[in-house]
């Protein structure tokens, strides 16, 4: 059986659902597994041993270049020449939809009641019910693994295997790290700022926090941002990083703290410890496991109506954050 799974972004989006992968094959290993995504969040899928075919496209970019139209559509033909015997949607987008529905007829996703963009449901040929109010994960795994009669269990979810793989990175990062210390790693951006836990109290849990403290940083914001604690710390910004060597680097922390945002979730996906900050986003985007802890501020969030106006993720306290960070890795020492 031929499978293409279409989830085109972003980043912690792709991360949630490809847990599913290993509970696939695992149920049906003749099933060959292709992956439909946005080429700049690619180099997650990558070495992935249960994905057959990596197959990129542009979409996003047509939002400012619409002669690219006529290459996307090309591409999109020539990954349904594959012929795929079911192609399933776990994007829910209208865009994924669309997409799903061109590589086959044989189309599967959210039903209108399960997705924003309930328009969508109108392209499948058959439709999954799981509430969009659901958790995140949960969700990604019932859309993926239902069509093909597989039950995943949450235990199942929370003993999962690593699902990230990479290669030798393409950069040396050895003399980031500290044999002698325990290795901290804060992912201090976002995509909107009120995702953003305050530079200020990262500054503060660094220099209390007996350990080697790195920074995962993207954009310039994040860069002058991470530079900024740095000359008030002993913290080491990372340079910026492919996706493979960000997989490499918190392979080798021992905690990564960060906001609501796709590296805090590589963590989970590679059984690495973490704690994520939520602000005006829901928890029920992440599962909570032994070394995977959140915290949330006290405001409340509509999952249907996010309110990128709210700031509340300043509440949280240092202390807080300072105290569960050294009750998970007291943990870690322990076994």
């Amino acid at each position: 059986m031929k499978l293409a799974i279409v989830k085109l972004s972003a980043l912690g989006d792709i991360v949630h659902a490809m847990v599913a992968l290993q509970f696939i094959k695992t149920a049906r290993p003749d099933i060959e597994i292709d992956w439909i995504v946005e080429a700049h969040f690619a180099g997650v899928l990558a070495d992935n041993p249960h994905i057959q075919r990596i197959q990129p496209l542009n979409l996003k970019a047509l939002k400012t270049a619409k002669r690219g139209l006529s290459a996307e559509m090309a591409k999109i033909r020539r990954y349904a020449a594959q012929d795929y015997d079911l192609v399933i949607d776990a994007q829910g987008l209208i865009k994924s939809a669309l997409v799903a529905r061109l590589l086959s007829k044989h189309s599967i996703g959210f039903d209108k009641h399960s997705i924003r963009e309930s328009a969508a449901a109108l392209f499948y040929r058959q439709t999954v019910h799981c509430p969009y109010h659901a958790n995140t994960i949960d969700r990604n795994v019932t859309v993926l693994t239902k069509p093909l009669n597989i039950s995943v269990s949450p235990e199942q979810i929370i003993q999962k295997q690593a699902f990230l793989y990479y290669h030798t990175p393409e950069q040396t990062l050895d003399s980031y790290y500290s044999a002698n210390q325990t290795q901290v790693l804060f992912v201090i951006g976002s995509t909107w700022p009120s995702r953003n836990y305050p530079k200020e109290k990262y500054l503060q849990i660094i220099q209390r926090l007996p350990a080697n403290c790195l920074i995962s940083c993207g954009s310039e914001p994040e860069q002058q941002a991470a530079a900024w604690i740095a000359e008030r710390s002993d913290a080491k910004p990372l340079p910026r990083l492919s996706l493979n060597d960000l997989k490499a680097a918190i392979a080798r922390t021992d905690l990564v703290i960060g906001n609501d945002t796709g590296p805090t979730h590589m963590a989970w996906a590679l059984n690495r410890p973490s704690i994520t900050l939520f602000g005006p986003t829901p928890i029920s985007r992440v599962y909570q496991t032994p070394i995977n802890k959140i915290l949330k501020s006290s405001s409340p969030v509509n999952p249907y109506k996010l309110n990128k106006n709210d700031f509340s993720i300043r509440e949280i306290e240092v202390d807080t954050v300072l105290g569960l960070a050294e009750e998970i890795l007291a943990q870690g020492s322990n076994n």
